[in-house]
């Protein structure tokens, strides 16, 4: 039986790209828990321009050195064509199966929604509205002055002084040029 469309979703991964001719698929990861992409199992699968992830099977998964990409092999998925029907779409999990973390450890999306503050002046600079992934991972900020463009913060104990999820709040410790008005 598929999750209700209130419940929440995490998604894992996106497929980029068909790999080969028996319907093997590339997996762009945005999980850091490889057994996402390598324990058979339910997984779900959000189709472009679909509202309603449907379930699928991971049959098998496997890492592709070098290239930072995992090719998986979904139940049903046997050729090319029918891999390649699924390029663009996202793999999803519900928001209650997170893996276990130890101390110190969070799970990147729970940032989402953290409200920013300069640690040294204690100045609202916005709200994290997103994660993007550009070898490191970066904070994606939409400040609260509404005339500034979105920022991009690493996400590197440099320049994140404290989270606090409880207070929903993240200090960051800008340095000069890091923050648009910052000098």
């Amino acid at each position: 039986m598929a999750p209700q469309l209130s419940e929440e979703w995490i998604e894992i991964g996106r497929i980029v790209a068909p790999q080969g001719l028996s319907g093997e698929v590339r997996v762009y990861p945005d999980s850091d828990f490889p057994e996402r992409f390598l324990v058979p199992g339910q997984r779900w699968l959000l189709r472009p321009g679909s509202r309603q992830p449907e379930a699928v099977v991971l049959e098998s998964g496997r890492f592709l050195e070098g290239k930072g990409l995992y090719v998986i092999r979904l139940e049903g998925i046997t050729t090319r064509e029918q891999s390649e029907l699924l390029r663009g779409a996202r793999l999803m999990v519900q928001a209650g199966d997170r893996p276990p973390l130890e101390e110190g450890e969070f799970h990147l999306m729970d940032l989402v929604g953290l409200t920013v503050v300069n640690a040294y002046t204690q100045d609202t600079i916005g709200t994290v509205i997103g994660i993007a992934n550009a070898g490191n991972d970066l904070l994606e900020i939409q400040p609260t002055q509404v005339s500034t463009q979105n920022i991009l913060v690493p996400l590197v104990k440099t320049f994140v002084k404290s989270i606090d999820f409880q207070a929903k709040r993240l200090e960051l410790m800008p340095i000069p040029g890091l923050l648009p008005d910052a000098s």
